[in-house]
């Protein structure tokens, strides 16, 4: 790697001088729009909650089934554990905000629910769940490519996600939440690690916290209003799109004067990724 003054490369990563680490610190930005995504979730929720009003409306299981927690949070309590093991509204409440519903997107003409419902969570534990991976993975990445970049990846890979999920869902079963657009950051989370294979430090941590993540977010998927066709074809959907906008980190902190040189050439050519992207879609369709 050719370099100007005491900049180098040791152990497999970028290493920058000391001057151009005081810098990043000065200049690093605080992401925005992974926080903005978070508080609109939690924003989303607490109105599902308040339509939800499950004092007044009652269990779909009647039997007498109480409302959790109704003391302590009065119309913001939630249904019954037996009917929504998650601490969240009932299913009638997700739908009539904007659940993913087979029947209503094909028959109804509601295309709209293949965006709405990765803004919907099922429960206090999907949320609380999908939130704390958005933020483990959703502010780094956020930092080296810009939001931009990342709020793309986050909404196609939502509504590739959508897509999939409405594709093999039951007609008779509604899907919410963020992990599709979730798992598409992880997807491409893993395109970019693949790429970037040697600007990584450690990547043993790197790739155990991918898999931790995902194992995380899969076991979330079996339970109710929560499904994995949602997040495989959410990863699927970040994965292709890592490949073409994560190609480089951009180091956006940092003055374009101050980037790393380097004469060496691409590991691989652009043609090389389109293939790959080709070759793996025609493994998927087939």
């Amino acid at each position: 790697m050719a370099t100007g003054g005491s900049q180098g490369k040791a152990a497999g990563y970028y290493q920058y001088p000391a001057s151009y680490a005081a810098a990043d610190e000065e200049r690093r930005w605080w992401p925005w729009l992974v926080p903005t995504v978070l508080v609109a979730c939690i924003a989303v929720f607490a109105a599902e909650m308040f339509v939800n009003d499950c004092l007044r409306h009652g269990s779909a299981l009647g039997g007498g089934a109480g409302c959790v927690a109704a003391g302590l949070l009065r119309r913001f309590s939630f249904q019954p554990l037996r009917e929504n093991p998650l601490f969240g509204p009932s299913s009638a409440t997700l739908e009539k905000m904007g659940a993913l519903n087979w029947a209503k997107v094909v028959h109804g003409h509601q295309g709209w629910r293949l965006i709405s419902c990765i803004w919907l969570h099922a429960g206090l534990v999907h949320l609380v769940v999908n939130m704390l991976s958005l933020l483990f993975i959703g502010i780094r990445l956020e930092q080296q490519f810009g939001f931009v970049r990342i709020g793309v990846i986050y909404l196609i890979s939502g509504f590739g996600g959508s897509v999939l999920s409405a594709l093999f869902l039951r007609r008779n079963y509604i899907s919410v939440g963020a992990s599709g657009a979730l798992f598409g950051l992880l997807g491409s989370m893993l395109s970019e690690l693949i790429m970037n294979w040697t600007i990584y430090s450690n990547k043993a941590a790197a790739i155990i916290t991918l898999l931790f993540i995902i194992a995380i977010n899969m076991a979330i998927g079996i339970l109710p209003h929560a499904d994995n066709f949602a997040h495989i074809g959410g990863f699927a959907s970040g994965f292709l799109l890592g490949f073409v906008l994560l190609a480089r980190p951009q180091f956006g902190w940092m003055e374009r004067s101050e980037l790393p040189q380097t004469n060496q050439p691409p590991k691989y050519k652009l043609y090389q990724y389109v293939l790959w992207v080709a070759a793996l879609l025609l493994l998927v369709v087939g």
